[in-house]
């Protein structure tokens, strides 16, 4: 299965220390071997899945589609704000 990173994804790893990089590699990993793993968004978000998992103590959601062979990871953060943030980020792309 190819992966493939949004720039909004790509920009939201690049600043983080190399733990949580490593960390951010397993949960994608975990996707990847389970695609069905996220919970499936509907409304606004309809076709988007989002897999939430936890690094020190925090929440993180990653919120990807599944199109064919492909898995697109379009937004990576924290609980706060996080639906909002991606109904306009994706609005945008």
């Amino acid at each position: 299965m190819e992966i493939v990173y949004k720039s909004r994804f790509k920009g939201f790893v690049k600043k983080q220390n190399r733990g949580f990089q490593l960390a951010i590699e397993d949960a994608i990993d975990r996707i990847k071997a389970d695609p069905a793993s996220g919970k499936e968004k509907t409304g606004d978000l309809t076709g988007f899945l989002v897999y939430k998992f936890a690094f020190k103590g925090r929440e993180y959601l990653i919120a990807y589609k599944l199109e064919e062979t492909r898995l697109v990871c379009y937004m990576m953060g924290t609980h706060e704000n996080f639906y909002r943030d991606l109904k306009r980020y994706i609005k945008g792309v």
